[in-house]
């Protein structure tokens, strides 16, 4: 004979202290919970608008420039410690916990251009419109954690002045002691050498952008005011790749997670993704701006950016998607010529025409300080949930919905307006011409006028 015995542990269902939560038990049959699907889709649209409640974005403005803040630069050694530099000449290390300068750098005779730190996070490399490059001793983290700034400013440790026109940006390799200068040339410097190790130069017109590559420390992409892109190595004497654009690119970056991809952030408007080994198509085109766009930078993860633009706001985008996630602006900021992703991808940073840095969330419904595991569980949750059912109407519409300025909001439906009439009228075009003699031109390769080898 079977006998079967239904038995349970009092450990099971017992609270150890008073203070504990009940432990309750589900049974997950789905013919015992026909509501389910329901009550989770009611769940998810709390949780999307619970994320509008909460988002909270902007957390502080860093005060203290006299003039625009024409750049900035991340510090890989420090997590807390960004510079920025100004039209004014002055240069700025910030401590972002505490919102305040902890120590200027002042030698510049006119605007500083760029700003990069050695990857050692020990030395700090500016250029000016004054023609001179920079070196200068980072001060050790002990400064940082001291209480108001630094009353003696650092003197640089090396000058070096050039005759040909002012210096456009700077960047430091990844790994090495060289870095790059752009303006009538691109130079490649050393720290212990008064004269640049090589020069580069290819056309006439001026540099305006560097940058070096994080996975190959000798490969640099460039972008210049006669609309062009080029990628250098510096194993070979001359540049590699060249291409040109119907637009001029203001600034790149390059993908840390994926070398061999680089964004060019563009006057047009949009940002365009490319690979190195493949530049006659986009591989990605990202729009949203309603005016040029004047920087941009890649989160840590790579797996999104964020762009700075002339119509005053701030946007993130992801990697592969062609619109912006989302977008930030205030009532007192202007157009925005810099900005950066913190080193642990947690916030963002943007320098304006107003003189003022701005500090925000990069997620901007994140609950910031230490979270229980009860807390983490939830927002999980939450996020789970709202990701199963974000394709259904009402869901979508919440998630997506985001307040612009009328000015951005007036613009970006001029903008379509204008693309619409303009779709119209090379479709009547195609239509009143002979077959095959106007062939549909993708948007990918719509802005590319040529490759150079």
């Amino acid at each position: 004979m079977k006998v079967k015995v239904i038995s349970r542990s009092t450990d099971e269902f017992t609270r150890e202290r008073s203070k504990d939560l009940q432990r309750v038990f589900h049974n997950f049959d789905p013919n015992l919970r026909s509501q389910e699907k329901a009550v989770e889709y009611v769940r998810a649209l709390n949780a999307a608008k619970l994320e509008k409640v909460f988002a909270r974005p902007f957390i502080g403005a860093l005060d203290g420039h006299i003039d625009a803040v024409t750049c900035m630069a991340k510090n890989p050694n420090n997590l807390k410690g960004i510079f920025s530099g100004s039209a004014d000449g002055d240069i700025r290390l910030w401590d972002l916990a505490t919102r305040r300068t902890v120590c200027q750098f002042t030698g510049h005779q006119g605007a500083v251009q760029g700003v990069t730190v050695s990857t050692d996070g020990r030395m700090l490399v500016s250029c000016g419109s004054d023609s001179s490059v920079k070196l200068w001793s980072i001060p050790d983290e002990t400064v940082m954690d001291t209480e108001g700034s630094s009353s003696d400013s650092p003197k640089p440790l090396a000058d070096y002045v050039r005759t040909n026109p002012n210096f456009r940006a700077v960047d430091h390799q990844w790994d090495g002691n060289l870095f790059a200068t752009a303006g009538a040339q691109v130079d490649i410097w050393d720290h212990n050498r008064s004269q640049p190790v090589n020069s580069f130069e290819w056309g006439i017109d001026t540099v305006v952008s560097v940058r070096f590559n994080p996975g190959e420390p000798n490969i640099l992409a460039t972008s210049a005011s006669d609309r062009s892109i080029a990628v250098y190595d510096l194993r070979m004497s001359s540049p590699a790749r060249k291409l040109i654009m119907q637009t001029r690119t203001n600034s790149i970056a390059w993908n840390p997670r994926e070398p061999m991809n680089f964004t060019a952030a563009n006057e047009d408007c949009n940002c365009y993704s490319y690979d190195a080994r493949k530049l006659d198509e986009a591989k990605c085109v990202h729009k949203d701006h309603v005016s040029a766009v004047m920087d941009i930078d890649y989160s840590p993860t790579g797996r999104e950016f964020v762009t700075g633009s002339y119509d005053r706001t701030v946007r993130i985008f992801e990697y592969n998607a062609g619109h912006s996630r989302e977008i930030y602006h205030t009532k007192r900021m202007q157009r925005v010529f810099c900005v950066k992703f913190s080193s642990d991808a947690t916030y963002v940073i943007s320098g304006s025409d107003d003189t003022n840095l701005r500090l925000w969330k990069a997620k901007a419904s994140e609950q910031l300080g230490v979270l229980l595991p009860r807390e983490r569980k939830q927002h999980e949750y939450r996020e789970a949930v709202k990701n199963r059912y974000k394709h259904l109407p009402e869901v979508k519409r919440i998630v997506r919905h985001r307040h612009l300025p009328k000015p951005i909001y007036k613009a970006s439906a001029l903008r379509r307006t204008m693309q619409d009439a303009e779709r119209r009228k090379e479709d009547r075009r195609r239509a009143h011409s002979a077959p095959g003699s106007m062939p549909k031109e993708s948007v990918r390769k719509r802005r590319i006028i040529k490759e150079i080898e």
